[in-house]
């Protein structure tokens, strides 16, 4: 097996990380945990795991990460991202422990099929099965994408393959907890969004097919193309109807009627609500004081 390396961010994960790293453990990895501040049984379960713990202030999850490849003593070949609540399943440990020691050296990251489990179902419809990431790269060969939300790692040589194994986000919160979650991510993506209209602050760009997953370069085009542009209720609806309907949500059940309503139309409507209430706030404001002002509305930090 050649050498990994594994960072996650944490915050209070004592539900998730212990299931993160057992999963993980058969390929003796070099796991690095970020924590920003974590008040429960996190580093105690990561220290009881042999993990390097790391503690950094947090901002959002790009910058945490960008400090993690910054300043972690990552000597290993190849690193993969991990979120806490995410698994990484046996066939997937085997496939890396056959495959990543014999890929060329052209080859610079492999994409990861995930699958999501929402209050114990698999969505398998509605476009969210495979999601295809890049998370796995050679060391010094990717860096992650500087957004509010929606950040990607992208690759800065080299080609991506992609491994078909077991690789799934399996969060053990209750609904509260998502739709908190998710009413802190709406706030991050208007931010995004209204900036793409205004350029408040520097916008990275670079995302696109050859540094990362197609299926996320699609997703980002038609997001920022189509979505975004559309009036709340109409990108919402548009965007709820295509999964549920034309995508065959409809087939996740109960759980995933809960899940498409939330994720694909409540969601995606609070972010459009969100972008038209920030708009307005700071309409007829100079860049500065745009700026000062969305800082003081969402409690977000925009020094760089």
């Amino acid at each position: 097996m050649t050498s990994l390396a594994i960072i996650i961010l944490t915050h209070n994960e004592e539900i998730h990380i212990g299931r993160a790293l057992a999963a993980v453990a058969p390929l003796d990895p070099h796991v690095v945990i970020v924590d920003a501040g974590s008040t429960d049984r996190t580093l105690d379960i990561a220290a009881a795991h042999g993990a390097t713990i790391l503690k950094n202030p947090w901002t959002n999850y790009a910058r945490q990460f960008q400090w993690a490849l910054d300043h972690a003593d990552i000597r290993a070949d190849w690193v993969m991202r991990l979120d806490a609540d995410e698994i990484v399943e046996p066939d997937l440990v085997e496939e890396l422990r056959q495959n990543l020691p014999t890929l060329p050296p052209a080859i610079s990251g492999v994409n990861l099929r995930r699958k999501h489990v929402f209050m114990g179902r698999w969505i398998r419809h509605g476009g969210r099965y495979p999601l295809v990431l890049l998370r796995i790269w050679r060391r010094g060969h990717a860096r992650i994408e500087q957004r509010w939300m929606d950040e990607h790692m992208l690759l800065t040589r080299g080609a991506a393959v992609t491994f078909g194994g077991g690789f799934a986000d399996v969060n053990l919160n209750d609904l509260g907890f998502f739709t908190d979650k998710h009413n802190r991510y709406a706030t991050r993506e208007a931010v995004d969004v209204i900036n793409a209209r205004r350029n408040l602050f520097a916008r990275d760009k670079a995302l696109t097919a050859a540094n990362t997953s197609g299926a996320a370069n699609l997703t980002r085009i038609l997001k920022e193309g189509l979505y975004n542009r559309l009036p709340p209720g109409l990108g919402a609806g548009g965007y709820f109807f295509l999964r549920y309907v034309v995508q065959l949500g409809f087939l996740d059940g109960r759980e995933g009627a809960i899940y498409h309503v939330l994720q694909g139309f409540w969601y995606r409507y609070l972010v459009g609500a969100k972008v038209l209430e920030l708009e307005r706030a700071i309409e007829g404001l100079d860049d500065e004081s745009a700026l000062g002002e969305l800082a003081r509305l969402t409690g977000l930090s925009f020094d760089t």
